[in-house]
């Protein structure tokens, strides 16, 4: 071979190389951390705008779907585009620049990454248009049609938008003008009209009008996405539709939660917003038969278990918009109250093996999901239990082996509730973070299927946590269901038992995250665990579980079973010790055992080792334990022959 070969093969070898690496960008897989560049768009624009004029509220509503939507396209691949909205109620300042700094420190995921920041979002669609096979445009005059929007762009890779002629529009300045997205997908008729009339046939089908346009776009929506596996049946998306635009003053100023859409729309999940309860009809929908949204939410919910559900537990993110629809809160216009309809919900969706990321108002909004759930977690998390040995030497067993209960009551609290990723990801900054943790032991109660969403703060609270820090899992596993609905015979669904299901999706996540304890069980409107039940929990949770209805004390074979007490929600930590202490007092002249767990939600580490200090000094008798140390002596106690 001539060297003038060589070097022709050697160019062409190059050549190709190059080629392959930009095929390889354009298709978004992800490259080392160091050689990557970020797109960064702040929309906190959004939050400042005057909600009391139409035009810059349905840009805030506009901008923010349209990036969301984007977003969960670019980043399905690899982690391209991040997002600076969510701000803390907290006086930490932004949420996203906290948990992107604590990505960028030295030695971190992103430390070498490269940010380059987007000017406005028609920049931010031109430069991610090559992602984009166009847009889907959505009727302002039927709200439900932006959750089809935002089910369509993740199934086709459209950016969502409303449909809006006005010149200064996003949809102008994006289909009529700007990089003139093509229109692929439309739910308004040529001259404007609503495809959704809530008569004769539903577009597109065989199917009759409900009579509802809302109901009529989710049953076209289940035919086209759903039963066709189009969408990812075993991701849903409970998220206010764009209703929010003439009730924005609900609820904290970033409730409309379509930040939250990106991670869904990554993973091609079905988005929908529907009541619950079959005896009202719902305020955004007055007209309709009784029972047509529920009829409708049930349809949904039995395509997702045929399409994979069935396998495969349906991870639901979202919750009940209390504060908007469906209740009777202020606004809201319903005449059941925000937790029975939260338990309601539970028990439709458990009826067909799904559970919630309960990203309740509040503390509702999340950002950048689809971007961090990139991140690389460790295999294995494992936490150590504790042994008799230790126990011994710590003065809480008595020389054969019984518990020394003399001049004790032992108290364990409930950390919680870290049930859904958003709650986790605002909170961080100010309640994990707190100088005082590490001071008291702590059971902090996370549902490990976080990791999904969150995995990136998962990851940081294994990191940083001190001995005292102990992690259980949150209600009601790896995510929250009621398992009593998973059991046969099964109301609502009539399916087979979900048992098998869930032991299988929990097990995976337990092990994953070394826990052994479900800090917390909510039985609510469903079934008690029967002997299947407890002993599916026994499979993942063998040291122990916290349902709310039961004996106070008992054994499932060799898993101890501690029946819910009381929630502890003072602010005050003298009113929360006072609580407690006559709880206590309360339960030992009922005779009960000196083992006293109570739930607490959002509280800081400060406020608990203020409420111990309180404690100790009406009741120098009560200790507050770790998990291991609290659950292993229930479990001595009960399995050893005690006078």
């Amino acid at each position: 071979m001539t060297e003038k070969t060589c070097m022709n093969l050697a160019c062409s070898v190059v050549k190709l190389s190059l080629v392959f690496a930009l095929a390889l960008l354009a298709m978004g897989c992800p490259s080392r951390a160091g050689n990557r560049t970020i797109a960064v768009y702040d929309l906190r624009y959004t939050l400042e705008l005057d909600r009391t004029d139409a035009d810059q509220l349905a840009r805030v509503w506009d901008h923010s779907h349209a990036a969301a939507t984007l977003q969960g396209i670019v980043n399905r691949s690899a982690p391209r585009l991040y997002l600076f909205f969510v701000e803390s109620q907290h006086g930490k300042g932004s949420i996203d620049q906290y948990w992107l700094d604590q990505l960028r420190v030295p030695g971190a995921w992103l430390a070498e990454t490269q940010v380059e920041t987007v000017p406005d979002i028609v920049a931010l669609v031109q430069r991610f248009r090559g992602d984009l096979n166009g847009a889907v445009v959505y009727d302002p005059k039927v709200p439900a049609t932006s959750n089809l929007a935002s089910t369509a762009a993740g199934a086709d890779n459209l950016l969502a938008l409303r449909y809006d002629t006005n010149p200064d529009s996003l949809y102008s300045q994006l289909v009529t003008a700007g990089p003139k997205l093509p229109v692929k997908l439309s739910f308004v008729n040529p001259d404007g009209s609503s495809r959704f009339t809530g008569s004769g046939k539903i577009p597109d089908t065989d199917l009759d009008s409900t009579g509802s346009t809302k109901c009529d776009a989710y049953l076209w929506m289940k035919q086209h996405y759903l039963d066709t596996s189009r969408s990812n049946a075993n991701y849903g998306a409970y998220y206010l539709d764009q209703y929010w635009m003439k009730k924005y003053h609900a609820c904290v100023f970033n409730h409309h939660c379509l930040t939250n859409h990106d991670f869904f729309v990554s993973k091609k999940a079905w988005f929908f917003d529907l009541h619950v309860w079959a005896d009202e009809t719902p305020i955004d929908d007055p007209g309709q038969k009784l029972g047509t949204d529920l009829n409708t939410l049930k349809a949904l919910l039995l395509s997702a278990y045929n399409q994979g559900g069935d396998r495969d537990m349906i991870h639901i993110g979202g919750f009940v918009p209390w504060a908007y629809k469906y209740t009777n809160a202020r606004h809201a216009g319903g005449k059941h109250e925000g937790v029975a309809s939260e338990w309601e919900y539970a028990r439709i969706i458990s009826a067909y093996n799904a559970f919630m990321d309960a990203d309740a108002i509040g503390y509702g909004a999340m950002a950048n999901a689809s971007f961090y759930a990139h991140f690389p977690l460790k295999k294995h998390y494992p936490q150590s239990w504790v042994t008799h040995d230790e126990l011994r030497q710590r003065g809480y067993l008595t020389a054969d082996g019984k518990v020394d209960f003399k001049n004790r009551e032992f108290l364990i609290f409930y950390v919680g509730d870290y049930d859904a990723a958003a709650w986790i990801y605002q909170r961080a900054a100010d309640i994990w973070d707190d100088p005082n943790r590490g001071k008291v032991p702590l059971m902090w109660c996370m549902s490990p299927m976080l990791d999904r969403r969150a995995p990136m703060a998962m990851d940081y609270l294994r990191r940083t946590a001190t001995p005292n820090d102990y992690f259980a899992s949150a209600d009601n596993g790896a995510g929250y269901c009621l398992p009593g609905m998973l059991q046969e015979p099964r109301p609502i669904s009539g399916l087979p038992s979900g048992l098998p299901v869930w032991q299988k999706h929990c097990k995976k996540y337990y092990d994953r995250w070394g826990l052994s304890i479900t800090g917390f069980i909510i039985d609510a409107y469903g079934p008690d665990l029967n002997e299947k039940g407890l002993a599916c929990y026994q499979s993942f949770s063998p040291n122990g579980i916290v349902p709310t209805r039961g004996p106070a004390f008992s054994m499932f074979q060799n898993m101890p079973v501690v029946r819910f007490d009381h929630d502890i929600t003072e602010n005050d930590p003298a009113a929360a010790a006072h609580h407690i202490v006559q709880r206590i007092k309360g339960r030992r002249d009922e005779g009960k055992l000196p083992f006293h767990w109570f739930r607490n939600i959002l509280k800081t580490p400060t406020w608990h080792v203020n409420v111990m200090e309180e404690i100790k000094q009406r009741n120098p008798n009560v200790e507050l334990l770790d998990g291991p140390t609290f659950f292993e002596l229930v479990r001595i106690h009960l399995s050893e022959p005690n006078p």
